[in-house]
Protein backbone atom coordinates (compact mmCIF):
# COMPACT_ATOMS: atom_id res chain seq x y z
CA UNK A 1 0.00 0.00 0.00
CA UNK A 2 1.50 3.29 -1.58
CA UNK A 3 1.54 5.64 2.01
CA UNK A 4 0.75 9.52 0.91
CA UNK A 5 3.15 12.25 1.20
CA UNK A 6 3.48 15.70 1.07
CA UNK A 7 -0.07 16.52 2.11
CA UNK A 8 -1.00 19.21 4.57
CA UNK A 9 -4.11 19.75 6.80
CA UNK A 10 -5.67 23.50 6.43
CA UNK A 11 -8.08 24.51 9.12
CA UNK A 12 -10.56 27.41 8.20
CA UNK A 13 -12.83 29.62 10.05
CA UNK A 14 -16.45 29.30 8.85
CA UNK A 15 -17.71 32.13 9.65
CA UNK A 16 -15.39 34.03 7.35
CA UNK A 17 -13.93 31.47 5.41
CA UNK A 18 -10.37 32.56 7.19
CA UNK A 19 -6.81 30.12 7.40
CA UNK A 20 -6.63 29.19 10.95
CA UNK A 21 -3.73 27.38 10.70
CA UNK A 22 -1.78 24.46 8.51
CA UNK A 23 -0.87 21.22 9.75
CA UNK A 24 1.61 18.84 7.93
CA UNK A 25 0.01 15.47 7.70
CA UNK A 26 1.69 12.39 9.51
CA UNK A 27 3.78 10.22 6.88
CA UNK A 28 4.49 6.71 7.41
CA UNK A 29 7.63 6.88 10.26
CA UNK A 30 5.04 9.08 12.19
CA UNK A 31 2.26 7.10 12.29
CA UNK A 32 4.39 3.76 12.64
CA UNK A 33 5.73 5.83 15.86
CA UNK A 34 2.29 6.58 16.95
CA UNK A 35 1.09 3.06 16.59
CA UNK A 36 4.15 2.04 18.62
CA UNK A 37 3.74 4.75 21.77
CA UNK A 38 0.14 3.66 22.21
CA UNK A 39 0.68 0.18 22.11
CA UNK A 40 3.45 1.08 24.74
CA UNK A 41 1.47 3.21 26.70
CA UNK A 42 -2.10 0.69 26.68
CA UNK A 43 0.58 -2.46 27.97
CA UNK A 44 1.49 -0.06 31.02
CA UNK A 45 -2.00 1.27 31.63
CA UNK A 46 -3.36 -1.88 31.60
CA UNK A 47 -1.53 -2.73 34.70
CA UNK A 48 -2.53 0.66 36.64
CA UNK A 49 -3.98 0.00 39.26
CA UNK A 50 -7.96 1.41 38.62
CA UNK A 51 -7.83 4.08 41.22
CA UNK A 52 -4.85 5.90 39.54
CA UNK A 53 -6.72 5.64 35.90
CA UNK A 54 -9.64 7.15 37.76
CA UNK A 55 -7.84 9.85 39.45
CA UNK A 56 -6.13 10.59 35.70
CA UNK A 57 -10.18 11.17 34.50
CA UNK A 58 -10.65 13.46 37.44
CA UNK A 59 -7.55 15.65 37.01
CA UNK A 60 -8.13 15.78 33.09
CA UNK A 61 -12.19 16.61 33.93
CA UNK A 62 -10.56 19.69 36.49
CA UNK A 63 -8.02 20.85 33.52
CA UNK A 64 -11.34 20.94 30.97
CA UNK A 65 -12.80 23.45 33.47
CA UNK A 66 -9.53 25.28 33.96
CA UNK A 67 -9.34 25.98 30.12
CA UNK A 68 -12.82 26.11 29.61
CA UNK A 69 -12.71 29.17 27.53
CA UNK A 70 -9.66 28.77 25.67
CA UNK A 71 -10.91 25.36 24.16
CA UNK A 72 -14.58 26.79 23.95
CA UNK A 73 -12.92 29.60 21.50
CA UNK A 74 -10.89 27.12 19.71
CA UNK A 75 -14.16 25.09 19.17
CA UNK A 76 -16.04 28.24 17.42
CA UNK A 77 -12.77 29.00 16.01
CA UNK A 78 -12.83 25.48 13.82
CA UNK A 79 -16.47 24.25 13.22
CA UNK A 80 -18.56 27.30 13.95
CA UNK A 81 -20.91 26.42 16.74
CA UNK A 82 -22.01 29.53 18.65
CA UNK A 83 -19.76 29.70 22.20
CA UNK A 84 -22.47 29.03 24.49
CA UNK A 85 -22.77 25.81 22.98
CA UNK A 86 -19.03 25.41 22.69
CA UNK A 87 -18.63 26.60 26.85
CA UNK A 88 -21.40 23.54 26.90
CA UNK A 89 -19.43 20.97 25.30
CA UNK A 90 -16.62 21.45 27.36
CA UNK A 91 -18.48 21.47 30.69
CA UNK A 92 -20.12 17.91 29.50
CA UNK A 93 -16.38 16.80 28.41
CA UNK A 94 -15.64 17.38 32.33
CA UNK A 95 -18.86 16.20 33.61
CA UNK A 96 -18.46 13.44 32.20
CA UNK A 97 -15.21 12.41 33.45
CA UNK A 98 -16.28 12.63 36.63
CA UNK A 99 -19.57 10.41 36.29
CA UNK A 100 -16.79 8.07 35.23
CA UNK A 101 -14.69 8.68 37.16
CA UNK A 102 -17.14 8.29 40.26
CA UNK A 103 -18.92 5.08 38.58
CA UNK A 104 -16.68 3.23 36.78
CA UNK A 105 -15.77 0.95 40.12
CA UNK A 106 -19.26 -0.35 39.93
CA UNK A 107 -19.10 -0.45 36.28
CA UNK A 108 -16.14 -2.38 36.01
CA UNK A 109 -16.41 -4.57 39.36
CA UNK A 110 -16.54 -8.53 38.96
CA UNK A 111 -20.07 -9.42 38.51
CA UNK A 112 -20.94 -12.61 40.85
CA UNK A 113 -22.52 -15.25 39.02
CA UNK A 114 -24.55 -17.89 40.34
CA UNK A 115 -23.44 -21.45 38.61
CA UNK A 116 -24.25 -24.42 40.72
CA UNK A 117 -21.42 -25.12 43.49
CA UNK A 118 -19.00 -23.66 41.06
CA UNK A 119 -17.62 -19.93 41.73
CA UNK A 120 -18.03 -18.02 39.13
CA UNK A 121 -18.13 -14.23 38.09
CA UNK A 122 -17.60 -12.17 35.20
CA UNK A 123 -14.47 -9.87 34.98
CA UNK A 124 -14.26 -7.09 32.14
CA UNK A 125 -10.56 -6.55 31.19
CA UNK A 126 -8.77 -4.30 28.45
CA UNK A 127 -8.19 -5.41 25.50
CA UNK A 128 -5.58 -2.70 24.08
CA UNK A 129 -5.23 0.14 21.75
CA UNK A 130 -8.79 1.50 20.51
CA UNK A 131 -8.53 3.49 17.10
CA UNK A 132 -11.42 6.30 17.54
CA UNK A 133 -12.60 7.78 14.15
CA UNK A 134 -14.39 10.82 15.13
CA UNK A 135 -16.10 13.79 13.34
CA UNK A 136 -15.76 17.53 13.73
CA UNK A 137 -19.11 18.43 14.77
CA UNK A 138 -18.60 18.08 18.81
CA UNK A 139 -14.61 18.12 18.31
CA UNK A 140 -14.36 17.80 22.73
CA UNK A 141 -17.24 15.60 23.68
CA UNK A 142 -16.91 12.69 20.56
CA UNK A 143 -13.55 12.22 21.81
CA UNK A 144 -13.79 12.62 25.54
CA UNK A 145 -17.11 10.24 25.64
CA UNK A 146 -15.62 7.51 23.56
CA UNK A 147 -12.02 8.24 25.28
CA UNK A 148 -12.97 8.22 29.06
CA UNK A 149 -14.73 5.26 29.04
CA UNK A 150 -11.59 3.17 27.15
CA UNK A 151 -9.00 4.60 29.71
CA UNK A 152 -10.93 3.73 33.00
CA UNK A 153 -11.35 0.40 31.16
CA UNK A 154 -7.43 0.15 30.95
CA UNK A 155 -7.34 0.65 27.53
CA UNK A 156 -5.19 3.54 25.42
CA UNK A 157 -7.13 5.40 22.30
CA UNK A 158 -5.12 6.33 18.86
CA UNK A 159 -7.35 9.37 17.56
CA UNK A 160 -8.10 10.20 14.04
CA UNK A 161 -10.30 13.04 14.22
CA UNK A 162 -12.15 15.50 11.33
CA UNK A 163 -9.53 17.03 9.82
CA UNK A 164 -11.30 20.53 9.94
CA UNK A 165 -10.95 20.35 13.88
CA UNK A 166 -6.56 19.01 14.02
CA UNK A 167 -6.48 22.25 15.95
CA UNK A 168 -8.96 20.68 18.93
CA UNK A 169 -7.25 17.07 18.07
CA UNK A 170 -4.08 18.60 19.16
CA UNK A 171 -5.03 20.02 22.33
CA UNK A 172 -7.03 17.11 23.10
CA UNK A 173 -3.48 15.02 23.03
CA UNK A 174 -1.98 17.78 25.12
CA UNK A 175 -4.55 17.81 27.42
CA UNK A 176 -4.21 14.12 28.47
CA UNK A 177 -0.35 14.47 28.56
CA UNK A 178 -0.70 17.72 31.02
CA UNK A 179 -3.18 15.74 33.04
CA UNK A 180 -0.06 13.49 33.58
CA UNK A 181 -1.32 10.36 31.07
CA UNK A 182 1.73 7.65 30.17
CA UNK A 183 3.23 9.03 26.75
CA UNK A 184 1.36 7.81 23.91
CA UNK A 185 -2.03 7.13 26.61
CA UNK A 186 -4.26 9.33 23.59
CA UNK A 187 -2.08 10.22 20.14
CA UNK A 188 -3.46 11.58 17.07
CA UNK A 189 -2.49 11.06 13.73
CA UNK A 190 -3.03 14.03 11.01
CA UNK A 191 -4.64 12.77 8.13
CA UNK A 192 -5.82 14.80 5.11
CA UNK A 193 -9.54 13.80 4.05
CA UNK A 194 -8.04 12.29 0.62
CA UNK A 195 -6.03 10.18 2.21
CA UNK A 196 -8.55 8.80 5.59
CA UNK A 197 -9.56 5.89 3.84
CA UNK A 198 -6.11 4.02 3.23
CA UNK A 199 -4.27 5.13 6.13
CA UNK A 200 -7.15 4.29 8.55
CA UNK A 201 -7.32 0.69 6.38
CA UNK A 202 -3.59 0.43 7.30
CA UNK A 203 -4.18 1.43 11.04
CA UNK A 204 -7.18 -0.85 11.67
CA UNK A 205 -5.47 -3.80 10.14
CA UNK A 206 -2.04 -3.54 12.56
CA UNK A 207 -1.98 -6.00 14.46
CA UNK A 208 -1.42 -3.39 17.99
CA UNK A 209 -4.89 -1.71 17.43
CA UNK A 210 -7.64 -4.12 19.42
CA UNK A 211 -10.92 -2.92 18.42
CA UNK A 212 -12.47 0.44 16.33
CA UNK A 213 -14.78 2.95 17.18
CA UNK A 214 -16.34 5.02 14.78
CA UNK A 215 -18.79 8.36 14.95
CA UNK A 216 -19.52 9.82 11.31
CA UNK A 217 -21.21 9.13 7.96
CA UNK A 218 -22.86 5.31 7.23
CA UNK A 219 -20.24 5.15 4.02
CA UNK A 220 -17.43 5.52 6.76
CA UNK A 221 -18.75 3.57 9.22
CA UNK A 222 -19.36 0.25 6.64
CA UNK A 223 -15.65 1.04 5.05
CA UNK A 224 -14.29 0.72 8.49
CA UNK A 225 -16.62 -2.06 9.89
CA UNK A 226 -15.52 -4.27 6.50
CA UNK A 227 -11.61 -3.88 7.39
CA UNK A 228 -12.47 -4.36 11.63
CA UNK A 229 -14.74 -7.57 10.62
CA UNK A 230 -11.80 -8.87 8.15
CA UNK A 231 -9.68 -8.09 10.85
CA UNK A 232 -11.77 -9.85 13.42
CA UNK A 233 -11.98 -6.74 15.39
CA UNK A 234 -14.68 -5.75 17.54
CA UNK A 235 -16.12 -2.09 16.66
CA UNK A 236 -18.98 0.56 17.61
CA UNK A 237 -20.10 2.67 14.98
CA UNK A 238 -22.50 5.59 15.70
CA UNK A 239 -23.61 6.75 11.96
CA UNK A 240 -25.96 9.21 10.49
CA UNK A 241 -29.73 9.47 11.90
CA UNK A 242 -33.15 10.85 10.78
CA UNK A 243 -34.58 11.45 13.84
CA UNK A 244 -38.40 11.97 14.37
CA UNK A 245 -40.06 14.22 16.33
CA UNK A 246 -43.45 13.46 16.99
CA UNK A 247 -46.29 15.91 18.21
CA UNK A 248 -49.44 13.95 19.32
CA UNK A 249 -53.00 15.17 19.30
CA UNK A 250 -52.95 15.71 23.26
CA UNK A 251 -48.95 17.88 23.08
CA UNK A 252 -48.68 20.40 24.86
CA UNK A 253 -47.88 22.30 21.32
CA UNK A 254 -46.23 25.02 22.88
CA UNK A 255 -43.55 23.57 24.97
CA UNK A 256 -42.96 20.87 22.34
CA UNK A 257 -42.27 24.03 19.44
CA UNK A 258 -39.68 25.88 21.82
CA UNK A 259 -38.39 22.09 22.49
CA UNK A 260 -37.92 21.75 19.02
CA UNK A 261 -35.79 25.09 17.83
CA UNK A 262 -33.47 23.60 20.31
CA UNK A 263 -33.90 19.92 18.87
CA UNK A 264 -33.50 21.12 14.98
CA UNK A 265 -30.98 23.93 15.13
CA UNK A 266 -28.67 22.84 18.19
CA UNK A 267 -24.66 22.82 17.20
CA UNK A 268 -26.18 24.66 13.78
CA UNK A 269 -28.28 21.70 12.87
CA UNK A 270 -24.82 19.70 12.39
CA UNK A 271 -25.57 16.78 14.54
CA UNK A 272 -26.37 12.88 14.11
CA UNK A 273 -28.59 13.04 17.45
CA UNK A 274 -31.09 16.24 16.22
CA UNK A 275 -34.44 15.97 15.91
CA UNK A 276 -34.77 16.35 11.46
CA UNK A 277 -38.35 14.99 10.88
CA UNK A 278 -41.29 16.37 12.71
CA UNK A 279 -44.31 14.05 12.54
CA UNK A 280 -47.37 16.14 13.67
CA UNK A 281 -50.86 15.05 14.18
CA UNK A 282 -53.08 17.02 11.71
CA UNK A 283 -55.38 18.13 14.42
CA UNK A 284 -52.48 20.13 15.94
CA UNK A 285 -50.37 20.70 12.64
CA UNK A 286 -51.25 24.35 11.91
CA UNK A 287 -50.44 25.74 15.52
CA UNK A 288 -47.50 23.80 15.40
CA UNK A 289 -46.36 24.72 12.45
CA UNK A 290 -47.01 28.88 13.69
CA UNK A 291 -45.46 28.52 17.00
CA UNK A 292 -42.53 26.72 15.74
CA UNK A 293 -41.63 29.29 12.94
CA UNK A 294 -42.56 32.52 15.31
CA UNK A 295 -39.56 31.10 17.91
CA UNK A 296 -37.23 30.22 14.46
CA UNK A 297 -37.86 33.87 13.87
CA UNK A 298 -36.11 34.64 17.16
CA UNK A 299 -32.73 32.74 16.02
CA UNK A 300 -30.40 35.11 16.42
CA UNK A 301 -27.46 34.48 12.84
CA UNK A 302 -24.29 35.51 12.57
CA UNK A 303 -20.59 35.77 14.46
CA UNK A 304 -20.53 32.43 16.67
CA UNK A 305 -17.74 34.03 18.75
CA UNK A 306 -20.54 36.48 20.09
CA UNK A 307 -22.26 35.17 23.11
CA UNK A 308 -25.46 36.53 21.30
CA UNK A 309 -25.65 34.29 18.77
CA UNK A 310 -27.69 31.61 18.29
CA UNK A 311 -26.85 29.95 14.70
CA UNK A 312 -23.30 30.07 13.41
CA UNK A 313 -22.22 29.10 10.31
CA UNK A 314 -22.51 25.52 8.48
CA UNK A 315 -18.94 24.17 9.00
CA UNK A 316 -17.71 23.84 5.43
CA UNK A 317 -18.78 24.86 2.52
CA UNK A 318 -19.67 21.55 0.50
CA UNK A 319 -21.73 20.58 3.77
CA UNK A 320 -24.16 24.03 3.03
CA UNK A 321 -24.43 23.25 -0.78
CA UNK A 322 -25.45 19.68 -0.06
CA UNK A 323 -27.96 20.77 2.72
CA UNK A 324 -29.65 23.97 -0.02
CA UNK A 325 -29.59 20.54 -2.67
CA UNK A 326 -31.81 19.03 -0.43
CA UNK A 327 -34.01 21.90 0.12
CA UNK A 328 -34.16 22.75 -3.31
CA UNK A 329 -35.18 19.41 -4.29
CA UNK A 330 -37.67 18.82 -1.56
CA UNK A 331 -39.37 22.20 -2.47
CA UNK A 332 -39.63 20.96 -6.13
CA UNK A 333 -40.92 17.53 -5.18
CA UNK A 334 -44.33 19.64 -3.47
CA UNK A 335 -42.68 20.41 -0.49
CA UNK A 336 -43.47 24.01 1.22
CA UNK A 337 -40.68 26.37 2.10
CA UNK A 338 -42.44 28.49 5.00
CA UNK A 339 -38.99 30.07 5.52
CA UNK A 340 -35.17 30.23 4.95
CA UNK A 341 -34.24 28.13 1.92
CA UNK A 342 -30.81 30.27 0.70
CA UNK A 343 -27.33 30.87 1.58
CA UNK A 344 -27.18 33.93 3.27
CA UNK A 345 -24.60 36.81 1.61
CA UNK A 346 -21.53 37.62 2.82
CA UNK A 347 -18.41 35.57 4.02
CA UNK A 348 -18.64 32.40 5.70
CA UNK A 349 -21.17 29.66 5.17
CA UNK A 350 -24.13 30.90 6.69
CA UNK A 351 -27.98 29.25 5.68
CA UNK A 352 -30.73 30.91 6.81
CA UNK A 353 -32.88 28.92 9.24
CA UNK A 354 -35.17 26.84 6.91
CA UNK A 355 -38.92 25.35 7.49
CA UNK A 356 -40.64 22.95 5.23
CA UNK A 357 -43.73 21.95 5.22
CA UNK A 358 -45.85 19.01 4.12
CA UNK A 359 -43.18 16.75 3.23
CA UNK A 360 -44.32 13.83 2.10
CA UNK A 361 -42.31 10.24 2.07
CA UNK A 362 -40.43 10.40 -1.02
CA UNK A 363 -39.18 13.64 -0.93
CA UNK A 364 -35.43 14.44 -0.27
CA UNK A 365 -36.09 15.97 3.30
CA UNK A 366 -37.46 13.17 4.21
CA UNK A 367 -35.33 10.44 2.91
CA UNK A 368 -32.18 11.67 3.10
CA UNK A 369 -30.44 12.75 6.72
CA UNK A 370 -30.29 16.71 6.30
CA UNK A 371 -27.19 18.10 8.36
CA UNK A 372 -28.08 21.40 8.94
CA UNK A 373 -30.59 24.81 10.10
CA UNK A 374 -33.65 23.11 7.99
CA UNK A 375 -36.69 21.43 9.68
CA UNK A 376 -38.87 18.97 7.46
CA UNK A 377 -42.84 18.76 8.70
CA UNK A 378 -44.60 15.82 8.43
CA UNK A 379 -48.08 15.63 9.16
CA UNK A 380 -50.32 12.71 10.32
CA UNK A 381 -53.39 11.76 10.17
CA UNK A 382 -53.51 9.47 13.37
CA UNK A 383 -51.06 7.62 15.99
CA UNK A 384 -50.64 4.67 13.33
CA UNK A 385 -49.67 6.91 10.68
CA UNK A 386 -47.52 8.83 13.18
CA UNK A 387 -45.53 5.54 13.62
CA UNK A 388 -45.91 4.18 10.21
CA UNK A 389 -43.99 7.50 9.39
CA UNK A 390 -41.59 7.67 12.11
CA UNK A 391 -40.49 4.05 11.11
CA UNK A 392 -40.15 4.71 7.28
CA UNK A 393 -36.30 5.45 7.47
CA UNK A 394 -33.08 2.86 7.39
CA UNK A 395 -32.08 5.09 10.49
CA UNK A 396 -32.89 4.32 14.01
CA UNK A 397 -31.01 6.50 16.51
CA UNK A 398 -33.15 8.63 18.72
CA UNK A 399 -37.26 9.79 18.26
CA UNK A 400 -38.64 11.92 20.64
CA UNK A 401 -42.64 11.91 21.17
CA UNK A 402 -44.33 14.64 22.69
CA UNK A 403 -48.13 14.22 24.24
CA UNK A 404 -49.84 12.80 27.12
CA UNK A 405 -47.36 10.88 28.81
CA UNK A 406 -48.58 7.12 29.00
CA UNK A 407 -50.12 8.27 25.87
CA UNK A 408 -46.86 9.32 24.33
CA UNK A 409 -44.74 6.12 25.73
CA UNK A 410 -46.98 3.80 24.26
CA UNK A 411 -46.40 5.14 20.87
CA UNK A 412 -42.88 6.10 21.41
CA UNK A 413 -42.89 2.19 22.21
CA UNK A 414 -43.82 1.30 18.83
CA UNK A 415 -41.02 3.41 17.05
CA UNK A 416 -37.89 1.56 16.17
CA UNK A 417 -34.97 3.71 17.99
CA UNK A 418 -31.42 3.51 19.97
CA UNK A 419 -33.43 5.98 22.28
CA UNK A 420 -36.63 7.39 23.50
CA UNK A 421 -37.75 10.72 24.83
CA UNK A 422 -40.89 11.42 25.93
CA UNK A 423 -41.67 15.09 26.20
CA UNK A 424 -38.38 15.60 25.85
CA UNK A 425 -35.85 16.59 23.41
CA UNK A 426 -33.27 13.52 22.50
CA UNK A 427 -30.03 14.31 24.20
CA UNK A 428 -26.78 12.59 25.79
CA UNK A 429 -25.89 12.03 29.10
CA UNK A 430 -22.76 10.31 30.59
CA UNK A 431 -25.22 8.46 33.00
CA UNK A 432 -26.90 6.17 30.21
CA UNK A 433 -25.85 4.98 27.22
CA UNK A 434 -26.26 6.24 23.57
CA UNK A 435 -25.96 4.71 19.96
CA UNK A 436 -28.36 3.36 16.79
CA UNK A 437 -29.87 0.35 15.40
CA UNK A 438 -30.17 -0.01 11.80
CA UNK A 439 -28.29 1.93 9.42
CA UNK A 440 -27.72 4.40 12.06
CA UNK A 441 -25.03 1.80 13.40
CA UNK A 442 -24.32 -0.45 16.60
CA UNK A 443 -22.51 -0.62 20.05
CA UNK A 444 -22.94 1.84 22.80
CA UNK A 445 -21.14 4.81 24.11
CA UNK A 446 -21.15 6.47 27.41
CA UNK A 447 -22.90 4.60 30.81
CA UNK A 448 -21.84 0.99 31.54
CA UNK A 449 -22.30 -0.87 28.89
CA UNK A 450 -19.64 2.37 27.19
CA UNK A 451 -17.22 1.31 29.40
CA UNK A 452 -17.56 -1.71 29.05
CA UNK A 453 -17.51 -2.18 25.12
CA UNK A 454 -13.75 -2.30 25.00
CA UNK A 455 -13.35 -4.96 27.55
CA UNK A 456 -13.05 -8.67 27.10
CA UNK A 457 -15.78 -10.06 29.38
CA UNK A 458 -14.14 -13.12 30.99
CA UNK A 459 -16.22 -15.78 32.38
CA UNK A 460 -14.29 -17.20 35.62
CA UNK A 461 -15.46 -20.87 36.80
CA UNK A 462 -13.54 -21.73 40.89
CA UNK A 463 -14.18 -25.72 40.86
Amino acid sequence: MAFPTDREVVTRNPATGEVLARYPTHDRAAVEEALARTHAAALVWQGTAPAQRLTLLRDIGKLLRERRDDYAALITAEMGKPVSESLAEIDKCAWNCEVVAEKAPEWLADHPVEAGRSRSWLSYEPLGVVFAVMPWNYPFWQVIRCAAGAVAAGNAVLLKHGPDVTGAALALEALFADAGAPAGLLRSVVVAAADVAEVGELIVRDPRIAAVTLTGSERAGAAVAAVAGAAIKPSVLELGGSDPFVVLADADVEAAATAAVTARFGNVGESCVAAKRFIVDEAVADAFVAAFVDRVGLLKVGDPALPSTTLGPMARPDLRAELLRQIRETVRQGATLVTGGEALEGPGYFVAPTVLDHVVPGMTAFVEETFGPAAAIVRARDDDHAVELANDTAFGLGCAVWGATEHALAVGRRIRSGALFVNSAVASDPRLPIGGTGRSGYGRELSAEGVRAFTNVRTVVVA
